[in-house]
């Protein structure tokens, strides 16, 4: 494949995508979503350096069925799933697809569906408890934390502890009970 021609690629990443080329000096960053032109020679020369294959499979997609061939000859299914994809099998997809989905799925799309599950939100119980098992994330405490106070409503008043009780004992640093004090030591100057 010729090594200038530019090849469409999407981080698929919640957060931003970074990676540096020693040989050549390229230094790129992608922002979440963000979809570049890259030149095939770059994606090929980041396949070489340790992670860029990391990065190339889980993080970014490539949207050039020949320059995916070269650089990810076995991709599965899941590799190109998208928001909608992603929408479609938490919403409609059968319990198997949903757990290939979690099995096969590269770490960008299952951050997206730990992110789709909380925001649509996710009403299967049995779905909300295979991402708990399978990713370690509950989707029910995210939905809850998301609809708490935290969301810009004004806080409960908070009680001070004497409005509930009387207090027990005189807090640690407080000045003693008589208003006298003495000296116990003798200061001696030199």
């Amino acid at each position: 494949m010729d090594s200038e021609k530019k090849i469409k690629v999407i981080n698929r990443y919640a957060g931003s995508v970074g990676y540096k080329i020693p040989d050549t000096g390229v230094r790129r960053q992608f922002q979440p979503r963000e979809q570049k032109e890259i030149p095939f020679g770059e994606l090929e020369a980041l396949s070489y350096i340790p992670g860029g294959m990391t990065i190339l499979r889980d993080y970014l997609v490539i949207k050039d069925e020949e320059a995916l061939k070269e650089l990810l000859p076995h991709v599965e299914p899941e590799y190109f799933y998208d928001k909608k994809e992603v929408e479609k099998i938490l919403t409609e997809g059968t319990i198997d697809q949903f757990l290939d989905c979690l099995d096969f799925a590269p770490k960008g799309v299952l951050d997206m569906v730990k992110e789709l599950a909380v925001s649509l939100p996710l009403n299967s119980v049995v779905k909300r408890d295979i991402i708990k098992e399978k990713l370690n994330f509950d989707v029910t405490r995210a939905i809850e934390i998301k609809n708490s106070k935290f969301d810009g409503e004004e806080d409960a008043p908070v009680r001070s502890n004497n409005e509930s009780h009387g207090r027990r004992a005189a807090a640690i640093n407080a000045a003693p009970a008589s208003t006298t004090t003495t000296r116990r030591a003798k200061y001696i100057k030199k």
